[in-house]
């Protein structure tokens, strides 16, 4: 298949969102933090003559909202969630509608997976036990018998919701199974976790009915020793892993199959990790089998680089910690896991700069649509015309590739290489010289009709058209001299500051054109050309800014 048709099968294929809305009310697993924002400055904070930015300050555990759980939950040996290629996480896959068969604390079996839905060997699977109803960011339950009147969906959610019968992991095992993915708190049951104890209560009344169904006590269905090895060391070594408080379009793929993509942050240093989930299937009048086979043998270039508490963050913002709460030895009876708590500012790492970030009346990252965040677009390199504090042109994009109406436009100027992470690390030449784009540009894109930008620097804006003109004298000089020999203007005379002061922020994102900042990784090698491009961000509702996994897809040999 060539270029423009592969990219014109996944623009045409049904795209389905299964990430639960991320918020400060999005409820995290029993006993760790929910999601708390902080603003630490706004537009009108900044400092110079010119407009900031609102910018926020977060802390959060990996288990509020859709999110992969890793290796390194469980067995401390294991893959940082970094380490896990997407190829992992990807693939031909099902969801599988057991609602009708499971109730409060009940199992499920491998039985009544197989009997509903094709399940194949190697595949993702995502089970469907109807206990995304309880989820926060769906309609309220009413039941006249529950406290006043509606049932509780936290405790719906993430205690009395079904888990895997002994017999499950095994199961899964033997099927060489990716992931498993499911639809409400814990891909485990409550009473095999913390919650156990937690909720004493909750746990007799879920023996009481194990015992009703089975003859059997906790304990015994479940022998301690036995089940810890098979999910704390067994299921890692495999590399089974887990995906849950998968939610969104769910109800719209019961028993089908589908091409499966987990797109988590790439984290070094914790072993869960947020994720957007999504689902492709075939458009109309494509075989199934034909439109695996065209995912299956596709290239997925991965543009982001790993999220880690090495890496930098824009200057003066807070970067990257992160505190182990709780570890999988801290635990006596043997159901911990590794989980930490995490707080930074969104500009470090490959992450998007949303609506908010700039525009105090746009969207924030998750009121954007899926649809919004993938689509046709092109990887402009323009690497061999640029260098230090330079300027780049529409014209210089449009002469290395065709920029359509409606695309995704990513740029290559090279400065990926001196990224924390690259042997050419050149941390100070990465924050404060890399290239920038002409006043002309911004227009360019609206012209263009710019879905939204990428570029493998730490800004879209030339440095010096930021703060950093002021905190860096030297280099503008040095800056503007090269705008002289290259344009035969002094920078105030093309920049006026009241037009271009961060002027691919305050010019595009009223627009609606944001931008994607730090691409880097496979970007290296990705030449100029067209392909499909996705970037899968966590779905922060209040969030001006979000990380995600950036990606592009080309087609196969």
């Amino acid at each position: 298949m060539d270029r423009e048709a592969f990219i014109k099968t996944l623009a045409d294929a049904e795209l389905y969102d299964l990430t639960q809305g991320c918020s400060i009310f999005t409820p995290p697993f029993p006993g760790e933090k929910a999601l708390d924002i902080h603003f630490f400055k706004r537009v009108t904070g900044a400092q110079g003559g010119g407009r900031g930015a609102n910018g926020q300050l977060i802390s959060w555990s990996n288990t509020a909202g859709t999110h992969l759980v890793g290796e390194r939950a469980f067995h401390s040996a294991g893959r940082a969630i970094a380490d896990v290629p997407l190829e992992d996480l990807c693939g031909p896959g099902v969801v599988v509608d057991i609602s009708d068969a499971v109730s409060d604390y009940s199992l499920y079996t491998p039985e009544m997976i197989t009997s509903r839905a094709d399940v194949r060997e190697g595949d993702i699977l995502i089970i469907n036990t109807g206990y995304h109803r309880y989820s926060w960011d769906q309609p309220d339950i009413h039941n006249e018998s529950a406290q006043g009147g509606v049932e509780s969906k936290e405790f719906g959610f993430l205690v009395r919701h079904p888990g895997p019968h002994p017999d499950f992991f095994q199961w899964a095992l033997d099927m060489n199974l990716k992931v498993i993915g499911v639809d409400c708190g814990s891909a485990e049951h409550p009473m095999n976790t913390p919650i156990r104890y937690m909720h004493e209560r909750e746990f007799q009344k879920a023996e009481a009915k194990l015992e009703a169904e089975y003859g059997k006590s906790w304990d015994e269905m479940f022998p301690p020793e036995e089940y810890y090895a098979m999910t704390h060391i067994k299921m890692p070594k495999s590399h089974l892993l887990l995906a849950e408080s998968i939610v969104g379009d769910i109800d719209k793929l019961n028993n089908q199959r589908a091409w499966l993509m987990i797109q988590p942050i790439p984290f070094m240093e914790v072993g869960t990790a947020w994720s957007r989930v999504v689902a492709y299937q075939p458009p109309a009048n494509m075989d199934e089998d034909a439109f695996f086979d065209i995912m299956g043998s596709a290239e997925t270039l991965d543009l982001t680089l790993p999220f880690s508490v090495q890496t930098p963050q824009w200057a003066n913002y807070e970067p990257l910690t992160v505190t182990y709460t709780k570890r999988v030895g801290g635990q006596a009876f043997g159901m911990g896991r590794n989980g930490a708590t995490c707080k930074a500012s969104f500009h470090l790492a490959t992450h998007m700069d949303g609506e908010k970030h700039f525009w105090p009346n746009g969207r924030t990252i998750g009121e954007v649509p899926l649809e919004h965040w993938v689509g046709p677009g092109v990887i402009a390199d323009i690497s061999d015309m640029v260098s230090d504090s330079s300027v780049y042109t529409p014209e210089m994009i449009e002469s290395v590739v065709d920029v359509r109406k409606g695309d995704i436009l990513l740029i290559k100027t090279g400065w990926h290489k001196y990224g924390w992470n690259s042997p050419d690390s050149d941390e100070f030449r990465y924050m404060i010289k890399h290239p920038g784009p002409s006043p002309d540009f911004s227009q360019w894109c609206v012209d263009k009709e710019i879905k939204w930008l990428g570029i493998d620097a730490v800004s879209q804006d030339h440095p010096m058209n930021t703060i950093q003109r002021i905190w860096h004298p030297k280099t503008f000089e040095e800056a503007n001299l090269k705008l002289q020999e290259q344009f035969g203007k002094d920078w105030d005379e093309m920049y006026p500051l009241d037009q271009y002061y961060q002027d691919t922020h305050l010019n595009l994102f009223p627009k609606g054109i944001v931008h994607a900042e730090n691409l880097g990784k496979d970007i290296a090698g990705a030449p100029s050309g067209r392909y499909y491009l996705g970037c899968f961000l966590q779905k922060g509702m209040e969030c001006a800014s979000m990380w995600g996994r950036f990606v592009a897809f080309r087609e196969g040999g």
